[in-house]
């Protein structure tokens, strides 16, 4: 790939300095509801390894009679292209799940830092995903992590060198501490339209954005290439910005998933205006409302009861107790009542139990709708699985409506060119 210079950048928007938060990206034109502020490709990214055979490992095309890799017979591909295009990432992985077996277990962060290695060994310039921010920019906050977020990188680190020593030679485990902290804060994970998860990334221009959690844009995928839509309007000389977390939970808990994972607190005026905490921690109606502490105990409750993961029966059952239990207090369009449902809906769905899943879909989806921004994945991908769910129950009317609504949402979010888009309007089409 040739090399970019510096001043190229991206159509229509500025890297700038955003104050209080850093470097940032800011429109210098005007962008419409859906319009594409821009793509990037992935600089370096994995597909999942419970996608294998499902996705094109190359391209991250979903279709039937993909062709494996005839050495390791893991990897799939389209075509003699797509296992070609991957072979300089994938020779790393095919000879040592040859020699380990069963035995080969590196986590996708590992396997993702181990194709980083590789790719900045024989790329020196600038890279198409770096038009505006190098990956060696990453902020990697190695002062900020506690114990075990340190213990972790450094189990990560010898997995790396257990699975990869006979084919990378590694920079020092300083740099490698300091490559996993910046993919562990900036790293993506790119989802399907029913947000099941394909595969992680790094996208350098996709991460110098800020977060929000009004975002005026959001990302979505085609297939390794990332694409960042308008949902706001948005006037030049507006910052322009994403959210990192789900929008889902009260102000409180964003900021401590925040803290968490990113190390700041966010000021955007949803946190300062807390307009939505109300109606997302709605309590049941009582004669005496309860105390805060009992309200503080059960969020603790609804955050940690799923620690382990029991068999789905048992899943099932510790997600219907939990809500009996939560249910005390909160009302059924509480966020984490809703949280629950979702545990148990997808629960319902692994175990094929689709009147189950149904119930709790059609639970979740005016809540949802209230709780998410306008034009949210959140909202689409639940239209998605009911109306699915409604054409499998042979329930064609909910099930055409519930997917036209998913479209209005998918043709803003992921535009109306996407192959999503297009396989649900097939699916759609073919009801008529």
């Amino acid at each position: 790939m040739s090399g970019i210079t510096k001043n190229e950048g991206i159509a229509g928007t500025e890297r700038f300095a955003s104050p209080g938060k850093g470097r940032g990206l800011r429109a210098v034109k005007h962008f419409a509801v859906g319009d594409l502020v821009f793509a990037c490709p992935a600089y370096s990214y994995v597909l999942t390894v419970n996608e294998r055979g499902a996705h094109c490992e190359y391209c991250f095309t979903r279709r039937e009679g993909l062709s494996k890799c005839g050495k390791c017979k893991q990897a799939y591909y389209c075509e003699i292209d797509c296992q070609k295009g991957d072979w300089p990432m994938h020779k790393l992985e095919c000879t040592a799940m040859c020699s380990y077996g069963e035995n080969w277990c590196p986590s996708e962060t590992v396997r993702l830092v181990a194709r980083i290695i590789m790719k900045q060994k024989v790329t020196t310039e600038r890279t198409q995903s770096e038009r505006l921010l190098l990956l060696s920019e990453f902020e990697a906050h190695l002062d900020k992590l506690d114990i075990e977020k340190n213990e972790m990188n450094q189990t990560d680190i010898a997995a790396l060198h257990h699975f990869y020593s006979r084919h990378i030679d590694f920079p020092d485990d300083q740099s490698l501490t300091v490559l996993f902290g910046q993919v562990n804060c900036n790293g993506f994970t790119i989802e399907d339209e029913e947000l099941s998860h394909l595969g992680s990334a790094v996208f350098p221009d996709v991460a110098l954005m800020n977060h929000s959690c009004s975002p005026n844009v959001i990302v979505t995928y085609k297939g390794t290439v990332a694409e960042v839509r308008a949902v706001q309007d948005i006037q030049p000389g507006d910052e322009i910005f994403n959210s990192y977390i789900d929008l889902l939970y009260p102000t409180d808990d964003r900021n401590e998933r925040l803290r968490d994972s990113y190390f700041f607190t966010c000021v955007c005026d949803e946190c300062a205006t807390r307009s939505k905490d109300g109606a997302k921690m709605e309590l049941h109606k009582m004669n005496s409302p309860p105390q805060p502490e009992e309200v503080r105990k059960m969020v603790h409750y609804a955050r940690n009861v799923i620690e382990e993961f029991p068999p789905p029966s048992e899943l099932l059952e510790i997600c219907e107790l939990s809500q009996e239990k939560m249910g005390s207090i909160f009302a059924d369009t509480n966020v984490y009542m809703l949280h629950m449902m979702y545990q148990a809906m997808g629960v319902c769905l692994y175990m094929q139990d689709w009147d189950g899943a149904m119930s709790y879909g059609e639970k979740i989806i005016q809540p949802y709708s209230i709780h998410y921004p306008a034009y949210s994945l959140n909202v689409a991908s639940m239209y998605l699985k009911l109306g699915r769910l409604y054409l499998g129950l042979e329930r064609k009317n909910q099930g055409v409506k519930a997917l036209n609504k998913a479209i209005a949402i998918m043709e803003v979010a992921h535009g109306k060119d996407h192959h999503y888009v297009t396989e649900v309007k097939q699916e759609v089409e073919e009801l008529k």
